[in-house]
Order: structure tokens, then sequence, then C-alpha cells
């Protein structure tokens, strides 16, 4: 292979957004990719793909692009499955990346060479093939392995569209007038009730141990991400004490929101952090109108029938578990794994990318997400572009093992990572975060509004001209953000933050 080659697993939003800025920086990428296209998740034929006909992203297309190629004209504020994978498909052809996809190629182990590098072998078809890259980044994706939890009797039941995850859910058409159990919090889980309910079920409940707290997609018609997800919101979990940042943070949840008991779920943990938030635009009215009844956890299944931890009891025609994914990188070669501490659910990496004893070897993708994932993808694959192209300096080992034993030390800690805190750590890891002081016109734009992809081209490596004029565009695109002037709150919070600001640019 020549120096410069790179071999990237996955080609889904990961694999595709790093390959585009190490192509950009001289490398020659070669993305390995088990399904017939790009798109990962998008990609309905992929054998991986958890998403169903009419699913609909959960953040605006506005956060759901790449900095530079934005959705067609047209293109509705959630996109849809098939919106997304064209979207994706695009954006590869755009930047050449086509030619370098090896589709239906299992990359079935990754090593060290000797002498420095790797190998990595892939099977396609009856081929095997072994080759040695000095550089490897994997992006094959963190939804890829299905979690569902041991329960009495579950082997037994006989409900007749049976027990399955949430990932091999195909959309509601298949369950009108069923009887239909979702277990599971997370968006996936409330999202494919709420389908459920929408399309014809009989009756469909949900169960889950934790009562989370429900923002729903839009608030007062601005998509939630553009409010939540902001980089005052950032800065501001810097510098506040962790319960005045709860504190906050649910006060704002319950006045766009309001409490889940209040509507007939569950009560929530008083300690927001404690509790997680989870998304959904329709299961909190659904449970109001009692489309969707809501019951602590399974205790035990009995064929059709289906115990709960309060006593009750229904029976049910299917089972869906929406609870989640195992971390699953099976390619690994046992040292590597080991030397990352890999589990089901951690891997111990510098600022989620780099480890400081394997060389020429990145990660991109594998965090838990909450909130928009694409700005956070865009800003991690130009950060391992950037630092193996030398256009910034490369983390030192030294720097590496801080930020390992930093990683290490959070291993007990919430997986979920929310995606404006990553954004803005790898924008100054990339040297891009924006500094707001040259910037006073886009000051509420850039602190109040949506932490857009082009928002992180205004400066530093692959700057853009234009990026000014769509940083207000993005901000202004539904309204929230239509003039430079802050309200008295907004001051506040702006005067709090400036310090944690000024940090980040320097």
């Amino acid at each position: 292979m020549p120096s410069n080659a790179v071999a990237i697993i996955g080609a889904g939003p990961a694999g595709l957004v790093t390959a585009r800025w190490l192509l950009k920086h001289g490398f020659q990428p070669i993305l390995y990719e088990a399904a017939d296209g790009p798109g990962g998740q998008w990609n309905a034929t992929s054998p991986l793909s958890g998403t169903w006909r009419g699913m609909r992203t959960n953040t605006s297309r506005v956060m759901t692009r790449f900095s530079d190629l934005d959705h067609p004209k047209g293109t509705p504020v959630f996109p849809s499955r098939e919106e997304m994978y064209a979207y994706l498909e695009g954006y590869a052809e755009k930047f050449g990346l086509m030619s370098r996809i090896r589709c239906r190629t299992w990359v079935e182990r990754l090593q060290r060479a000797d002498g420095g590098g790797w190998l990595l072998r892939s099977r396609r078809d009856n081929m095997v093939l072994t080759e040695r890259f000095a550089r490897v980044v994997v992006a094959s994706g963190r939804y890829v392995a299905p979690e569902v939890p041991s329960v009495p009797g579950l082997n037994g039941f006989t409900g007749a569209l049976g027990a399955a995850h949430a990932s091999q859910y195909v959309g509601g058409h298949a369950y009108r007038c069923q009887d239909v159990l979702v277990a599971g919090c997370s968006i996936s889980a409330l999202e494919i009730a709420s389908d459920a309910a929408l399309s014809g079920a009989r009756s469909v409940t949900v169960c889950y141990r934790r009562q989370r707290y429900v923002l729903p997609k839009l608030l007062s018609g601005v998509p939630t991400e553009h409010v939540m997800f902001t980089r005052a919101a950032a800065l501001a979990g810097e510098i506040l004490p962790p319960e005045a940042l709860a504190a906050g943070l649910k006060a704002q949840v319950l006045s766009v929101a309001g409490a889940p008991d209040q509507v007939g779920a569950m009560a929530a943990d008083d300690n927001i952090f404690a509790a997680g938030i989870t998304q959904s635009q329709h299961f909190l009215p659904l449970v109001a109108e009692g489309r969707i009844a809501v019951r602590p956890w399974i205790e035990s299944i009995d064929e059709r029938a289906v115990r709960f931890a309060d006593g009750t009891q229904g029976d049910f025609d299917a089972i869906l578990f929406g609870t989640g994914y195992r971390l699953s990188l099976p390619f690994l070669a046992p040292e590597i794994a080991a030397t990352l501490g890999l589990d089901h659910k951690h891997i111990d990496l510098c600022d989620h990318t780099f480890h400081p004893e394997l060389e020429g070897l990145a990660f991109a993708g594998l965090y838990d997400q909450v909130g928009p994932l694409f700005p956070v993808l865009e800003l991690q694959g130009r950060w391992i572009a950037s630092a193996w192209a030398g256009v910034i300096p490369a983390p030192s080992h030294d720097a590496l093992a801080v930020g390992l034993a930093r990683g290490r030390a959070q291993r007990g800690g919430p997986q979920s990572i929310p995606m404006h805190i990553l954004a803005l750590l790898f924008a100054q890891k990339a040297g891009v975060e924006p500094d707001l002081s040259r910037w006073p016109e886009l000051e509420r734009a850039l602190l109040f509004g949506p932490l857009s992809p082009v928002s992180f081209r205004l400066q530093g490596p692959d700057s853009l001209a234009d990026a000014p004029a769509l940083t207000a565009e993005a901000a202004a695109a539904f309204g929230a953000i239509r003039t430079p002037e802050m309200n008295d709150e907004q001051r506040d919070l702006r005067d709090l933050v400036t310090g944690a600001a000024a940090s980040h640019a320097a």
C-alpha cells in the first residue's frame, strides 16, 4: 500500500466525513463497508441498519448535515431515512469517495504488523485479502450489536409476533390491531411506541426501569437542539457546579416539556442528571390521551402474559426491546482490545479518538450520543486528518497519556455524552473553535444558536469565506435568532461564560 493510504472501517457518516478530510489533506482513504453501499444506519439494505420505514431524524436538517453540503431545497425539517441515505450518497459522490468504498466487504481482523503499522484482513464473498497500512480509522458504528436484557420467561414468549430488539422494527404497519409492549425509555423505544400507536396498534404499553425527562423535537416551532445544545450551555457546564447546572437544566426542561408524571408517565428522579433526558415528539401526548400505557420493568413472562414489577399484568402479541446496543469491535486482535480496555460499554481512549500506545490508529463516532451527531463527526474527522497531515500539531505521547487517564477516571460515570460538549472539545483540538471576540456580529448566533457545522469553518484550517453568512443563516433558519440583540437573561449568561469562551479560543 502507498505510505499515504489510510484504511477506514465503515462507510457510514463517520467513515465518509473522515475520508473526505483525509483526502483533502493528501491521504488516500480506502473504506471497507459490509453493506452494498455507503450510509451506515441510513442504508436500509445494510445488515446492521436499525432504521425502519417511515423513520425520520431526531435532529433538524441544519444539524444533520456536514459543513460543505446542504440538503436539497424542499427537504423537510426532519429528513426521512431515504432522504438521509440520498444525502450521504451525494456527499460521497461530491468528494470522490464512491470509488474508494469496497462494498460487501467485512473486516475480519485488525492487528499490529511486524515493524510497525497495521495488518487488516478483509473478506468479500470467498476472497480473503490481507493488507498493510500505516494508519487505520475505526468508524464501524456504536449501534450495531443489539442488547437484549435477561428476562425470566422471555424464551417462552408465545405472542404471535414474537419478541425482538428495536433494531428489527420494520414500521407500525406490521403491528396494526396488535397488543404491543415496548421495553425501554431511549429515543428509539419512545419513537417506536409512538409510531406503533399512531399506526393502529390495538394497544401500546411501554415499560422501563428509569423514567427520563422527555423533550419534544420542536419547542415553539424551533428544533430542540437549536435551543438546548448550544455553545452557551456547553460553556456554562464547564464553570457551574453540578448541582447548579442540574437545577438550571431541569428548570429549562420543565418550562418547555413539563414533568412526565403530569400526564400519566412515571415520576423522574429529582436530579435530572440521574434521571437522564430522552426525546420524542409524540410520546407524552399519547400517554396523556391514554393511547400509550406506562409500566415499570418486566418481572417475568409466562407465554403471552407479562407481569410487571408493580404486580400488574398484560397479554401481548409482540415485545420490542429498545434497550440499546453493546459496543462491539470483534475484528480487533485480542491484544489491541486489551490495550483499549474494551468491553461491551467502554473503550479507553484519549478524547474518544487516540491511544498513546496505538500509533497510527484512530477511532471515530464510537460514543453513545445525545443530541446532533453530524457536526461532531465532522469535527472529529477534521481533527484526525489535520493532526496526521501536520496541519496542526499532533498530540504528544504524554498528552495522550494524560487524556487516557482522564477518560479512564470517567468510566463509572454516565455513558451518554451531550454532543455540544463533544463538539467544542473536538473543535478546540482541531484548532477551529471560533474566537467570539473576532465575530461580534455573530456573538448571539454563536452562543445561543445551533452549533451548525459551518460555524466551525469561520477560522482556523479550512475556513470558508461565506461561513459568517451561512452561520447567521443557520441561526435564523427557524426564527429563534433573527437579530444580534440579546435579552437580559442571555446577556447574563453571556457574561458568565465569557471566561470559558476565551479559554477555548486560546
